[in-house]
């Protein structure tokens, strides 16, 4: 029986993240960043612009900076506490294709903590801050996926170059509480497109997020990555891209058991997720651990590579538990099931992260997993539920869950797999399949 969180305990966490993040105090004055210099033609840099709009809107106590009508190109740019940034219809955030204009800091990437270029736009350490609006950030990411294809095409025995080629994320929200960010489209990013790391109580909602997979994939390109981050929403969002839609992290590896702050208490509903490698996927950042989360009143569709994805390998460690998918559809997809234990194994690291934990330590766990009232229609594979000895799946139940696929599962090392209501093409599935 799987030790889920009560459901008034979720309730009141919706309801406290929402009267938190949907609503925050705005102050009155309105900064627009046309009214200090910046140019929207498209062309012009207007990074300098930009930030000096910010620090003075914080220096004369807080309000709201206006992206207006116009593409405004421009480097890495820094919220400030008490500034709030919107974006107005029409307006839009272009990242200038110069690798000069974003500047190496100290974040955490790919699960450590390390240097790496800032994103577009970055808030660090903030409080009761939202990013609004119906205008767009567009990070004009073509040249970097270029270079990291071209990269990997250099390197031996399929090495995946992941670290070797530096690219900025579109936002990156660190360190930061009661955060908004609502209405926006995301396109084109880099890398990740929005990064929460180490936040507590966010609301993302009505997102529409846009990375390419046509003339050259988006490498990397994750919809929205909730990084050791608790007490987060995401709603009505609808992401179409060429990595995972919506990822859970919690560190990677030696590093990431060394930080130890868990993914914990997310509510994920009402999205959609068309082409991508996964509707909602669970690492393969899994060290610090991912637990109480729920996932209700989503879709998948448009060949999405997988809808329950599940990703982590010896040596990263922590314990991935208590997750319910429920009420889920699927459509034209590659896969329902995937669950990969040996997830980036011939990813290159930089040499101070090589070294692995104990097996003690470094053996992940997944268990307490639901997925119920799932229907697939027009699927390749049911997919694999896979562990391997060392991490065998535990007390993992399908519920009510109904597909048509091509081919069927593959099942091992889940001595806890439980199947109730459960048919391919019309015919039920018992609980004799191999383990």
């Amino acid at each position: 029986m799987n030790r889920f969180m009560p459901a008034k305990a979720f309730l009141v966490l919706a309801l406290a993240a929402f009267s938190l993040g949907a609503t925050p105090v705005r102050a009155a004055a309105v900064h627009s960043i046309a009214d200090h210099g910046a140019v929207g033609d498209g062309k012009t840099l207007n990074t300098l612009a930009i930030q000096d709009t910010i620090n003075r809107c914080a220096g004369a106590g807080g309000g709201t900076v206006l992206v207006p009508g116009g593409v405004f190109v421009t480097g890495s740019i820094f919220l400030k506490q008490g500034v709030n940034l919107e974006i107005a219809d029409g307006g839009v955030l272009r990242g200038s294709q110069n690798t000069n204009d974003y500047p190496w800091i100290h974040t955490r990437i790919g699960g450590f903590e390390m240097k790496w270029p800032a994103a577009l736009l970055n808030a660090q350490s903030l409080n009761n801050l939202s990013i609004t609006g119906r205008g767009a950030i567009d990070g004009a990411g073509l040249s970097w996926w270029r270079r990291y294809w071209e990269t990997r095409a250099q390197e031996p025995d399929g090495v995946d170059p992941h670290f070797k080629v530096p690219r900025p994320r579109l936002i990156h929200i660190f360190g930061c509480t009661n955060v908004t960010v609502s209405g926006l489209s995301l396109s084109n990013s880099p890398f990740w497109t929005l990064q929460l790391t180490y936040c507590d109580g966010v609301l993302t909602s009505n997102l529409t997020i846009r990375n390419p997979h046509w003339p050259v994939h988006a490498a990397s390109s994750d919809g929205i990555d909730i990084d050791s981050s608790c007490n987060v929403i995401v709603d009505g969002c609808d992401v179409v891209n060429d990595d995972d839609g919506i990822c859970l992290k919690s560190g990677r590896d030696a590093d990431g058991l060394r930080v130890n702050r868990p993914t914990e208490n997310v509510v994920i509903r009402n999205c959609r997720v068309g082409y991508s490698a996964a509707m909602v996927a669970f690492g393969s950042e899994t060290s610090g651990g991912i637990r109480h989360v729920r996932i209700s009143n989503c879709r998948a569709d448009d060949d999405c590579s997988s809808v329950v994805r599940f990703k982590s390998r010896m040596g990263r460690g922590g314990v991935v538990e208590d997750i319910l998918y429920e009420n889920i559809k699927a459509d034209n997809v590659r896969s329902i099931f995937s669950f990969n234990m040996d997830a980036h194994g011939t990813t290159w690291l930089p040499e101070e992260f090589r070294a692995l934990p104990p097996p003690d330590k470094g053996t992940p766990v997944f268990r307490d997993i639901t997925v119920r009232s799932l229907t697939a229609h027009h699927a390749g594979r049911a997919g694999n539920i896979v562990g391997l000895p060392e991490i065998p799946i535990q007390n993992m139940t399908l519920e009510k869950v109904a597909m048509e696929v091509e081919d069927g599962f593959i099942i091992r090392n889940a001595p806890g797999l439980h199947f109730v209501d459960v048919t391919l093409n019309g015919k039920s599935v018992d609980e004799s399949a191999e383990r």
